[in-house]
Parts: structure tokens; sequence; C-alpha cells
């Protein structure tokens, strides 16, 4: 038996409120008849929810019926009343142990792992390429280090155009400054 010391208890919801004693009673002062709802409310332990149902012609011998939870079936219990703790609450978790699995279940281990795994495979990776293929991202690596080439090679590559450096593939348009003729077309009536 844990006897409680300064644990508050309510009857219907707080409109009458007291705390246990050091023995662990407590005493209830100018209740009026009726039905009444007793609650321990207790951070250590779960008590039952008590109904007190107090007749006007007899005072000093209410009727109390004991609730496990609300909904649980109703037993009769005694009066004075006895109320017994029917769980312990646990606030904390045990902490864990070390766990090597715990390790490699990392996220940033995860990463630091598939990171070194591609240093080592890139080069050897290179190896199988072809010269073709490896003229190529040469000519990639120098682009990134002007921002101008490689914005300008980006936007001819998402435009379809391409970028062709042989001076046959540039036509040039006769211009009206130039001489050109230019057709204008007029509106239909």
């Amino acid at each position: 038996t844990v006897v409680l010391n300064s644990t508050r208890i309510t009857l219907n919801d707080g409109t009458h409120t007291t705390y246990t004693q050091p023995d662990g009673t407590f005493h209830f002062y100018r209740v009026p008849p009726g039905v009444h709802l007793l609650d321990v409310q207790s951070r250590q332990f779960h008590f039952s929810q008590v109904k007190i149902q107090i007749l006007p012609d007899a005072l000093d011998s209410p009727k109390c019926i004991e609730y496990a939870f609300p909904g649980a079936p109703k037993q009769a219990i005694s009066h004075p009343l006895e109320l017994m703790a029917h769980a312990s609450y646990d606030y904390f978790e045990p902490r864990q142990g070390f766990s090597l699995m715990g390790i490699f279940k990392n996220p940033m281990l995860l990463l630091m792992v598939a990171t070194a795994g591609m240093m080592f495979w890139m080069p050897k990776m290179m190896e199988g390429l072809d010269p073709e293929q490896k003229e190529q991202m040469q000519r990639q690596m120098e682009m990134q280090q002007d921002p101008s080439k490689m914005l300008t090679q980006l936007w001819g590559d998402l435009t379809g155009t391409g970028e062709d450096d042989s001076p046959s593939a540039i036509e040039k348009k006769p211009s009206a400054k130039a001489g050109g003729k230019t057709a204008r077309r007029g509106k239909k009536d």
C-alpha cells in the first residue's frame, strides 16, 4: 500500500477540492445532497472514479459506486472509501543501450559512405569510357569554368538549336538597311 501525500482529490470536476493528509486520508466538508463524481488527480498512479450518492435523509451513509475507467462495469464499495491505485504512470522510456546497427542506420553516415564509394568508383568508371566521351566531358568541365559559355550552351540545348562553329552553318539574311527587300502584306478587307 502506497500512501499519497498531498494528492488533489476533486468532486464534480473541481466544485469541491481537497488534498490528502500525510496518512493518506481526506475529508470533504459541506457537500450538498445529490450525486457527485470523485476523482483522484495523481501524477504517479491511476485511480478509479467513484460516483457518490448522498441522500438528504442519510447524509452519514452515502452509496458509492466505483468505475475503474469511464464506461467500465460498476462495482459497489463501502464508505469510508479505501481507494487503491490500478496502475502507475511511466512518463519516461528507458534509455536504449549502445547499438552498432543504430550507427549504421544514421542518415549522415549513409551519405558519407555513399560519397566515399563514389570517390573510389568514379575513376574506375572513367577508365571504361570512349575517347569521344572523355573529350566531351573535358569540354563540359571547361564550360563550367566560364559561366557565360555554360549558359549559352545550355540555352542552345534547351531550344534545340545547339551551337555549330562551322561558318557554312551560319546564314546571313538580308536586312532593310543593307538594301535588301522586305515585303509587307496588308490586311485584306
